[in-house]
């Protein structure tokens, strides 16, 4: 028999259930969390540990899936812990389920910022079932869902130096805020060219958000506004309720913020984004997609293509979810696929890709 396990295929693993590792220090919370993961047929408890100290002994040997993580601990919080955890956890993805994760909180950004692949907010002891059984496992499918193979992407394996660009445009989801800090952090404070994001996130995250990109960019941050000016050396969030899109000045350019549909659903939507950017900036837009489920982005990709602008996507494996950016590598649109500090390495140089 266990040789039979040591020889099973990629299509047998894939049928097991995925490994989940509990770190929290509330035995309670360990003993109901693990009832709903086994009661799933998707998911399997692997192990159940009191504090970090615990959870990092415990992957120096064990391998698993997924990783959820308590934040309010004794010893080493899990935000501090956070990093060395995704470390030990060689490719495992991290849920935070804390009561410190509310919807807009501090902790809850800078645990995406951190790595973190999403958050949930924990309920008190006698709150738990119903609902937040469903947004559980809802959120562990999303993060072992399958998602587009890795197409074959011709890229130049040094970016060719030629005009540069005036604007550079960055969409982004689930595993993004990650991306976004490794990023940021590669390009220089005196880079004055400048960067708008366009991240899924609700609104009442908006505002730390933007201070968090501050300090990882070294530069302002601003939730966007109707009418708002496009300034050199300075980056604008989309804010959680509207598209931004970009329009001409007499001088310059600015922004219009907009509710409609998009091909996505999503809002706010990388598409609109993408699209008026295409428009005022042609060739001279660079276009980042960063980790996200789904393919926004993926259509104001084409818009982009078509004015002769360049797009470079996160890579597979640096990819907390490859949907938005392997949408689109698969649909041809892509210049370049690279790991987010080198992506950031590549802006600051502004060499725009041939």
């Amino acid at each position: 028999m266990a040789l039979q396990l040591d020889i099973a295929g990629p299509a047998a693993k894939a049928a097991m259930p995925a490994r989940v590792l509990i770190v929290d220090d509330s035995v309670v919370a360990r003993s109901v969390l693990g009832r709903m993961i086994d009661g799933t047929r998707r998911f399997m408890v692997a192990g159940a540990v009191s504090d970090a100290h615990a959870a990092l002994q415990y992957l120096k040997t064990q391998e698993v899936d997924i990783i959820l993580l308590d934040i309010e601990m004794p010893g080493i919080d899990g935000l501090t812990a956070l990093p060395d955890l995704l470390a030990a956890g060689r490719g495992a993805k991290v849920l935070v389920v804390s009561s410190s994760a509310d919807e807009g909180a501090a902790a809850t950004v800078q645990a995406l910022a951190l790595g973190a692949a999403d958050t949930l907010v924990k309920p008190g002891v006698g709150a738990f079932g119903g609902r937040f059984a469903e947004v559980l496992e809802e959120k562990l499918s999303r993060l072992v869902e399958s998602h587009v193979e890795a197409p074959v992407v011709h890229q130049p394996t040094r970016p060719a130096v030629s005009d540069d660009y005036d604007i550079v445009a960055i969409g982004a989801s689930t595993g993004g805020i990650h991306a976004l800090s490794q990023l940021l952090r590669a390009i220089p404070a005196s880079f004055q060219v400048p960067i708008l994001v366009t991240q899924h996130l609700p609104p009442s995250f908006m505002s730390y958000f933007a201070a968090q990109l501050a300090v990882l960019g070294s530069r302002p941050c601003e939730v966007a506004t109707d009418c708002m000016r496009i300034r050199p050396g300075r980056i604008i969030v989309a804010p959680g309720e509207a598209h931004m899109r970009v329009v001409r000045m007499s001088e310059g350019a600015a922004i219009r913020l907009t509710h409609e549909k998009s091909y996505s659903g999503c809002m706010p939507s990388v598409d609109p984004m993408f699209e008026s950017i295409a428009d005022v900036f042609g060739s001279r837009a660079l276009a980042i997609v960063l980790s996200g489920m789904g393919r926004d982005g993926c259509e104001g990709a084409k818009n982009l293509v078509d004015a002769g602008a360049r797009i470079v996507v996160q890579d597979r494996e640096s990819s907390v979810v490859w949907g938005m950016p392997g949408a689109v590598a698969s649909a041809g649109r892509a210049s370049a696929v690279l790991p987010p500090d080198e992506i950031g390495r590549l802006v600051a140089s502004r060499r725009r890709l041939s």
